[in-house]
């Protein structure tokens, strides 16, 4: 589709940096030889355009805002913004009363239970993805769950949190949610449901359940699979069956190749020197244990203690590969060959078929590497690869003696492990059979997601299943199909339980009762089971009495809900070794081109789509937004006369999608990624009918990696938003103002003081300085690069705690968006395989502040404690402010973007923070709302003790730094010489963004060290 058909006829000049003035890649490629030849020294870029120095994005540069932006959008634009802020902000159709859990719930650790209006109460809970729980803190205002929060007692988190858990609070106040029982189209009641299953129950018993079928998602929750194994004793004929589309069918497959039963694997990368990664995004949310693995990955890029050294073999840019201090793209279908190539140089037998020399080049010091670190390295592979090379895995890990010191082995999390894409295919052959008669379908959307060679949605709805029963949250294209649908409970709104991804059991609580009167997945199996009137409270806490051992089960049950899990749960180490390493792997050059199908960063596999949030999150790499994307390296592109944002047809084996190209630096030649998620048809109102359906080209025989892709140019384009040609901070030479500081640990030895070159002298100034020093506090922050993986989790967390609303595509691609902190993605070096940097950019909060000076009402001023302040109420909308904003930090409401009117929007809301409106400056506050909170309780207990009480440095934590998995953003007094963020100022690698503007920002950043391999080139 052509921009002019988006917009309703209405043609608008392209203003996206790097959008507009579309340049091809032979000129791009000429362009960047031509600023190669004249700048020397290392230059940092965000997009091939800003590389090239296109004239485009120099114009783009030097605006406050990019054209357009101040201008009224048309009619149809005025529309979708308003669908878009109906349907994520919304938040119609329910009542404004909060209704509470009838069951008691216990709070985290706030002691006595009463409840005092303005402070909030904190609950452990978890949520799950992918049957992986993820254990959280919930903030309640008066009973409204408000803010997600890490757990930070949990051995799975130790406090951080993932960009999923943190939009569950939008997911669940969604007015798009199912919100009744519905049969044939008509609503009705959960006792009319009742009555209608029942016959067809004790039909079943007479043949044993012979005609029965259940499909769950992968599920980790014990009380869970107790009842439904104790349903199957009951109908010993029906079948479990399970699937969902980011299935680990290939690690488990290659758990049973190497040790012939399927295990779990953990690793402790705190303890790890030397890391490979074949294709594994283990530093990103979706991958289990990724909160856990995030931090013992951060801990070891300390350049002043023992840096660990990360290899990455990938075939698609990730988060993983940016930090990776060697990174290798490759094709998909060849880190096969890469693993055999790898293996037949280490103590474990050459794989069948010969072995593949050293044709690549930097096998031999890689090898070198894992030998020296024999007991402390790790080598991990991801979900999509084969199971060969998994095998291959655990037999190296093994060889080198990794096992029980950085690997460990226990029991799968996933309480049924069974094959699930072979599940699935057993359960459409089962029902063209018409071997089915009660189809019970528990979560999931398989009438969307399944693999499109089974056909799925056409089989559902082919008449051999006389009844099909669904339980969802939404009303999806898989409800669409079934004679019943049942509105499930939020898992905020349910009991339940679930194990984290090193078995632990965590205890779901839920923080107040059904909006729309759903039922909890325990409740519909108790239902099945005969236990109509049990309550998911009821069957949890029965189940844990029954497995309980010791005396004293209140104390014990009462101490589990208060800490977030169930101790003694943790699963035991298990021994497994591999005892043929004859893997037997086929492998075989293949010139086509191939097709990566991934998950989607940030509305994983469709079950998001409908979350505003996640769809405003920009993608980590492309920094996408709104869509999807084919995916193509900068050689290919030019090869094939692609450019940015044309429309391609795809075609494997007869199926074919169209969408829009993106051009990605560092992407594999000859290969092209698409994610999974998009191209809904019933998702919601924000989530239906954005971007293509790339299930399209999904099979179950290839559901990850597929050959002989073909492309065809349509002759069509298509408007992307994304935005990382936006808020680019002004440096057209990145040698004479590097944004991104960083060196070679063997470099940052030698001198340390490399990132404060640029910085000015101390007092440079003509103004008498405000004495802070008297004050008791000094607010400032530190940002560790080192520590930083990209993985936006801190937007979420800061959207979620400041009212930050949803402005919606079209927004979007004019720079409307309202992130108060941004993720800035630099590249430097080769575009087809660059080094990747992450640089979070929240307000600086100057000292010497630009904003203020230009301000003519005086709605941006200087507190006593150093921050940078935003009076609301006196601000005219000028955007002087922005205007003189070296960091591009201010956020402008140039329409109504949130919503006054609706009650329950204002349930999702944090009150301690006011809701702007249209023609207010925002920006970030550095939380001031959580500063105030404990500064009063300081003064409350100086009063109470008779002695001045400090907030304590570990004590306050703003959004972005409390939801940070990696622990990179530390907060605090400057004026206290001993906590964290004085410290880290103090350190020889702590410089200040563009610090030559003498600005003196209190964010500063920790520039970046690698530690490369001296055997392998940069």
């Amino acid at each position: 589709m052509k921009m002019e058909e988006q917009d309703g006829g209405v043609k608008r000049e392209d203003v996206c940096p790097s959008q507009k003035g579309k340049l091809d890649l032979a000129s791009v490629r000429a362009e960047i030889e031509n600023a190669e030849a004249k700048v020397s020294g290392p230059e940092y870029w965000r997009s091939l355009e800003e590389l090239a120095g296109s004239a485009a994005f120099q114009d783009a540069l030097h605006r406050e805002f990019p054209k357009g932006a101040s201008e009224w959008v048309d009619s149809v634009s005025r529309r979708g913004f308003l669908k878009v802020m109906g349907a994520s902000m919304a938040l119609a159709g329910m009542t404004g009363c909060v209704k509470l859990p009838l069951e008691p719930i216990v709070p985290y650790v706030r002691q006595p239970e009463e409840v005092i209006p303005g402070r909030p109460m904190f609950y452990a809970t978890a949520m799950t993805l992918g049957g992986y729980a993820n254990p959280i803190l919930v903030e309640s205002h008066l009973g409204r769950p408000t803010k997600i929060e890490g757990n930070d007692r949990h051995p799975a988190s130790l406090g951080g949190t993932d960009i999923f858990a943190q939009a569950s609070i939008l997911g669940m106040y969604d007015p798009d949610r199912s919100q009744s029982v519905v049969s044939m189209g008509d609503q009705r009641s959960w006792q009319s449901f009742v009555t209608a299953i029942r016959g067809p129950l004790n039909a079943q018993k007479n043949l044993q359940g012979a005609g029965i079928r259940i499909l769950t998602p992968t599920i980790s929750s014990p009380t869970l699979a107790d009842q439904l194994r104790g349903f199957l004793k009951i109908y010993p004929q029906a079948k479990w069956h399970v699937y969902e589309p980011i299935n680990r069918d290939n690690v488990l497959e290659g758990a049973k190749l190497a040790f012939g039963q399927p295990v779990e694997t953990r690793y402790d990368f705190e303890k790890a020197d030397v890391i490979v990664s074949l294709d594994a995004d283990f530093l990103y949310a979706g991958f289990p244990g990724n909160v856990r693995y995030i931090r013992d990955f951060a801990k070891r890029r300390n350049p002043d203690g023992k840096m660990n050294r990360l290899y990455v073999i990938e075939s698609t840019p990730t988060t993983t590969g940016a930090k990776a201090d060697h990174r290798f793209p490759m094709r998909a279908s060849e880190i096969e060959k890469f693993a055999q190539s790898l293996s037949s140089r280490l103590p474990v037998n050459p794989p069948t078929g010969g072995v593949a020399g050293d044709t690549l080049g930097f096998l031999g010091p890689i090898f070198q590497d894992l030998l020296a670190h024999r007991g402390s390295s790790v080598v991990i592979v991801g979900d999509h690869q084969p199971p060969g090379v998994h095998a291959f895995a655990h037999a190296v890990n093994q060889a080198l003696g990794n096992v029980g010191k950085t690997v460990f082995y226990t029991d799968p999390v996933d309480a049924n492990p069974a094959n699930q894409n072979e599940s699935i295919k057993d359960l459409a052959a089962d029902i063209s059979a018409g071997k089915v008669d009660l189809l019970v379908i528990l979560g999931g959307n398989p009438g969307y997601d399944a693999p499109n060679d089974l056909n799925f949605a056409n089989v559902l709805k082919s008449g051999k299943i006389p009844l099909r029963v669904h339980l969802g949250l939404y009303q999806n294209e898989t409800a669409d199909l079934c004679s019943w649908h049942v509105n499930q409970a939020h898992e905020l709104e349910a009991w339940g339980d679930a194990r984290a991804y090193d078995g632990t059991v965590s205890i779901i609580q839920p923080l107040i009762a059904p909006l729309y009167g759903g039922k909890s997945a325990l409740e519909f199996v108790g239902l099945l089971s005969g236990q109509s009137d049990a309550t998911s409270y009821d069957l949890v806490r029965a189940y844990w009495q029954k497995e309980h051992t010791g005396a004293d089960f209140e104390a014990f049950w009462r101490k589990s809900l208060h800490d977030g899990w169930l101790e003694g749960t943790t699963f035991q180490l298990k021994s497994a070794a591999v005892k043929d390493d004859h893997f037997g792997w086929k492998w075989a050059t293949d010139t086509s081109i191939e097709l990566n199908i991934r998950r989607d960063p940030t509305i994983y596999d469709g079950q998001f789509a409908n979350n505003g949030w996640l769809q405003e999150l920009p993608k980590p790499m492309s920094k996408l937004v709104w869509d999807n994307a084919i995916l193509i390296g900068p050689k290919m592109a030019e090869g094939l006369q692609i450019k940015v944002e044309d429309v391609v047809e795809l075609e494997l084996n007869g199926k074919k999608v169209t969408g829009p190209v993106w051009i990605q630096a560092g992407h594999p030649d000859n290969s092209v990624t698409v994610t999974l998620g998009y191209g809904r048809k019933r998702s919601g109102r924000v989530g239906t009918a954005v971007g293509f359906d790339a299930y399209a080209l999904r099979t179950s025989a290839a559901p990850w990696i597929a050959t002989g892709l073909q492309i065809r140019k349509t002759g069509e384009t298509y408007k992307l938003a994304s935005t990382q040609g936006y808020q680019s901070m002004d440096t057209p030479n990145g040698d004479t103002r590097p944004l991104v500081r960083e060196t070679t640990l063997e470099e940052y030895r030698k001198e340390p003081n490399f990132a404060q070159e640029e910085e000015p002298a101390p007092g440079l100034t003509l103004y008498k300085p405000y004495p802070y020093k008297e004050e008791a506090y000094a607010w400032g922050m530190a940002i560790d690069l080192n520590s930083c993986v990209g993985c936006n989790n801190c937007m979420i967390a800061c959207q979620s705690e400041n009212n930050i609303a949803v402005v919606g595509k079209e927004q979007s691609v004019i720079g409307r968006h309202m992130h108060w902190i941004r993720v800035d993605a630099y590249y430097q070096g080769d575009r087809d395989n660059p080094k990747a940097f992450f640089q979070p950019v929240p307000c600086m909060q100057c000292e010497n502040a630009p904003c203020e000076v230009v301000c003519p009402v005086g709605a941006t001023n200087h507190s006593s404690e150093g921050l940078n302040d935003m009076v609301y109420n006196r601000c005219v909308g000028t955007r002087y402010c922005s205007n003189n904003c070296p960091y591009k930090v201010r956020r402008f409401n140039f329409l109504l973007f949130q919503d006054w009117e609706t009650p329950q929007y204002k349930m999702m809301r944090n009150p301690d923070v006011s809701v702007r409106s249209r023609g207010v400056m925002e920006k970030c506050t550095y939380c001031v709302q959580r500063i105030n909170e404990h500064k009063i309780d300081a003064e409350t207990a100086s009063v109470r003790e008779g002695k001045e009480i400090k907030i304590n440095d570990d004590e306050l934590k703003t959004a972005c730094q409390q939801s940070c998995p990696a622990g990179a953003i530390i907060f605090g007094n400057l004026n206290d010489t001993n906590s964290k963020v004085s410290k880290l100022k103090a350190q020889s690698r702590n410089y200040s963004l563009l610090g030559e503007l003498n600005t003196r920002p209190r964010t500063t950043y920790l520039a970046e060290v690698s530690n490369p391999n001296p055997e392998l080139k940069s």
